[in-house]
C-alpha cells in the first residue's frame, strides 16, 4: 500500500501546529507569582468597595444595552463614513429621500442616550480595576488590557461625537471624520473579544434563580466573573428591588436624554428638546447654516453680478448666468437638509434639475457622474461627487430658490446642489462648475 507523501506531511504539520497551540495556551493560563501582600492598600483592599447595588447580574444587563447601542451607533457610523467616502464596491440609493436623515439621527440619539448606560456600566464594574492580585496570568492581564482598550475607546468616541455635534472642532487637535471611525473599529473589536471572554459569566448571571427566591447581594462575596466588591446573588436574601431602581433610573436617564435631544431630527418633539443642540427652524429662511458666506471665503464671488455657472462634460461646455438658470425649466422639491451632526429640516427648495443639465451637455443622466464645484477655494468639501443614481433622480436640483424667495447667501445662492438621501456636507453650496463624466 503506497501512502501519499504530501497528505503525510500536511497531517505531520497539522499536528505540529495544534502541539505549538497547546503550549501556548498552558503559557497563558500559567499563574504568575502574586505581588506581595503589603501592596494590598487603599482600594486594592478587601471589603474596599461595600456597595449592595453592585452585582454581576447588574453588569450583565447594562452591558447588554451597551451593546446594542454601540451596535447600532457603529453600522449607522460606518454607513456615514461610506456614504460620504464611498469605495469601489460601494452604492448608496437616491430613495428614499429622507433615509440617512433617519440613520444619522438615530446615530446620534443612540449616541447620547449612551452617556448614562456607560456611566452605570462603568461604576458597576469600576471594583474589577483593583482586582487582586492584578494579572493572576498572561491570559488575565492580555483582558485587561483589551477592557482598558474598550473603555478608552469607548469614552474617546462619546466625547468627541459630543463634541462634533455642539461644534466644538477647536477642542479637538486632529480631524474628527477620520478619528471617530478608526476609534470605532478599535471599539468593536475591543468590544467583541470582551463579549467572547465574558460570555459564560453572563450567561451564568442572567440565569433566573429558582421559583420564588429573590437574589442579593451577599457581604465580602465575589462574583462568577470576579472581581472585589462584586457581588454574588444567592437565593433565599432580598435585594433585587435597589438594583432594579439602579437599572430603571438608568434607562429613565437615557430615554429623557432621548426626547430632550431628537427634536433636531424628530420635528413634533422640537417643542421638548431643551438638550438639543441644534433648532431645525433656527436659520435664515427657516433652515439652520453650519458654514457661512463670509467663513467660506465667497462672499464677493457670490454677489459677483458677472457670476457664471460652468456645466461641461462629454466634449462640450456651457456656461450659464443666473438669469439663463433662472430661464431654463424650473422644478420645485420638498427635500431636508440632514447633517452629519444629528440635526435635519426639511425646506421647499426650486431650480433646475441636474438631469436636464446633464442632457444639455449630451449626457445620459443614468449613466454619468456629476462633480460639483463650489466658488470656495480650498477646503475639504468646497467638491462632492454626485453619483448617477442621484444624477437620474427627478428631485435632485441646482436649487436657486427656498421658500419660494431666492436663495440666501448662506444657504448657497445664487445656485447649490439639494439632492435626496445625501449627507448635508454632500449639498455644495455657492455652485461654479458642474463636470459630468461616464460611468466607468
Amino acid at each position: 500500500m503506497v501512502r501519499d507523501p504530501d497528505a503525510r506531511m500536511t497531517r505531520t504539520t497539522t499536528e505540529h501546529v495544534i502541539t505549538r497551540a497547546r503550549r501556548v495556551l498552558r503559557w497563558l493560563n500559567e499563574p504568575l507569582p502574586p505581588p506581595p501582600q503589603r501592596l494590598r492598600r487603599g482600594p486594592l483592599r478587601p471589603g474596599a468597595f461595600p456597595s449592595p447595588l453592585r452585582s454581576a447580574r447588574l453588569t450583565a444587563v447594562l452591558g447588554i444595552a451597551l451593546g446594542v447601542a454601540f451596535g447600532v451607533c457603529f453600522v449607522t457610523g460606518v454607513l456615514s463614513h461610506l456614504i460620504q467616502q464611498p469605495p469601489g464596491w460601494f452604492r448608496w440609493p437616491s430613495r428614499p429621500s429622507g433615509l440617512y436623515r433617519f440613520t444619522q439621527g438615530l446615530h446620534v440619539a443612540t449616541g447620547l442616550a449612551t452617556f448614562p448606560l456607560l456611566g452605570a456600566k462603568l461604576w458597576s464594574v469600576f471594583p474589577r480595576l483593583f482586582a487582586w492580585p492584578p494579572v493572576r496570568h498572561a491570559a488575565h492581564g492580555a483582558e485587561r488590557l483589551a477592557v482598558a482598550a474598550l473603555v478608552s475607546a469607548a469614552l474617546f468616541q462619546l466625547v468627541t461625537g459630543l463634541l462634533n455635534i455642539t461644534g466644538r472642532y477647536a477642542l479637538m487637535p486632529f480631524y474628527f471624520p477620520a478619528a471617530h471611525y478608526w476609534v470605532a473599529w478599535l471599539a468593536m473589536g475591543a468590544l467583541l473579544i470582551h463579549i467572547g471572554a465574558r460570555l459564560p459569566t453572563v450567561r451564568t448571571a442572567l440565569r433566573r434563580p429558582p421559583h420564588g427566591c429573590a437574589t442579593v447581594s451577599r457581604p465580602g462575596a465575589v462574583a462568577a466573573s470576579g472581581g472585589p466588591g462584586i457581588r454574588a446573588e444567592t437565593p433565599g436574601e432580598t435585594g433585587d428591588g435597589p438594583r432594579r431602581r439602579l437599572l430603571i433610573a438608568a434607562g429613565a436617564a437615557a430615554a429623557v436624554i432621548t426626547v430632550t435631544t431628537a427634536g433636531q431630527t424628530v420635528r413634533p418633539l422640537a417643542g421638548i428638546s431643551l438638550l438639543a443642540p441644534r433648532r431645525p427652524d433656527d436659520g435664515p429662511q427657516g433652515l439652520p447654516v453650519n458654514r457661512t458666506a463670509a467663513a467660506a471665503g465667497v462672499r464677493d464671488a457670490a454677489l459677483d453680478p458677472g457670476y457664471r455657472l460652468t456645466v461641461t462634460g462629454f466634449g462640450r461646455e456651457v456656461s450659464l448666468s443666473l438669469a439663463d438658470l433662472t430661464g431654463l425649466r424650473q422644478h420645485t422639491v420638498r427635500l431636508p437638509i440632514a447633517c452629519v451632526e444629528g440635526w435635519s429640516a426639511t425646506g421647499t427648495w426650486s431650480g433646475v434639475r441636474l438631469r436636464d443639465l446633464a442632457v444639455l451637455v449630451g449626457g445620459d443622466p443614468g449613466a454619468c457622474v456629476a462633480v460639483v464645484e463650489s466658488l470656495q477655494a480650498a477646503g475639504r468639501n468646497r467638491s462632492s461627487v454626485v453619483a448617477p443614481p442621484h444624477v437620474a433622480d427627478r428631485l435632485t436640483l441646482v436649487a436657486l430658490r427656498l421658500g419660494g424667495e431666492a436663495l440666501a447667501l448662506d444657504h448657497g445662492f445664487p445656485a447649490r446642489l439639494i439632492a435626496p438621501n445625501r449627507p448635508g456636507v454632500m449639498q455644495t453650496k455657492w455652485l461654479t462648475r458642474i463636470t459630468l463624466r461616464e460611468t466607468r
